[in-house]
């Protein structure tokens, strides 16, 4: 219902700790009675993080972001880049009570974003700025156009990008070979190890 009001409603989370491992040999194909094996030595190029949102009405993943660090900045500026896919809709947002996702750059952005011109405070001493449960009751206040909603305490794993980030482990980072770590910031290049994944999944088992 909320998405026939034009209102996005996105579950959201970050994937940290990506490794970005080149393969130092290609894999063995699947052939009959044997199944495909992966080349088991390889040469790191760092680890990565993945933001993303998936739309809970359409099953769609929106504006990800991938980068080789995970922090307040990055989530805000995550935040801001998905609201500018539809900037004048209103935003719900369902994520953990991570700390970044309390931050005072998401308070200001949603402010900001909102119109809201009342004083925030001042981090650590009064105001919506103050605390971190402060912080999170201004972002999820039912009343702005931009809000977020938290998963309880150790219930993060009820958040749908949990089940989509599972399948890109199975279907694309277990198998996938990064040339560089410039390559695995590549979205070109998550494209084709994503369509290498689904083709290898989809054959039919030699069993």
């Amino acid at each position: 219902m909320l998405a026939a009001t034009g209102t996005h409603v996105a579950s959201t989370d970050e994937m940290t700790g990506i490794q970005a491992l080149e393969r130092l040999h290609p894999s063995l194909p699947m052939q009959p009675g044997h199944v495909e094996r992966e080349e088991f030595e390889y040469k790191r190029h760092g680890t990565l993080s993945l933001i993303a949102n998936l739309d809970v009405a359409t099953g769609q993943i929106v504006a990800p972001s991938i980068g080789p660090t995970r922090t307040e900045a990055d989530f805000a500026a995550h935040i801001a880049q998905t609201i500018q896919t539809d900037p004048q809709a209103a935003w719900i947002f369902v994520t953990d009570q991570l700390n970044t996702h309390q931050s005072e750059t998401l308070v200001r952005l949603v402010a900001a974003q909102c119109g809201i011109q009342e004083d925030l405070g001042i981090k650590g001493k009064r105001g919506h700025l103050a605390n971190m449960g402060t912080r999170a009751a201004f972002l999820s206040d039912t009343s702005h156009r931009i809000r977020f909603v938290y998963t309880p305490t150790h219930s993060s794993w009820l958040n749908q990008i949990e089940i989509w980030f599972s399948i890109l482990v199975r279907r694309v980072l277990a198998r996938a070979s990064w040339g560089s770590r410039s390559n695995a910031l590549s979205r070109a290049a998550w494209r084709k190890e994503r369509r290498r994944g689904e083709e290898k999944a989809s054959q039919p088992s030699s069993g």
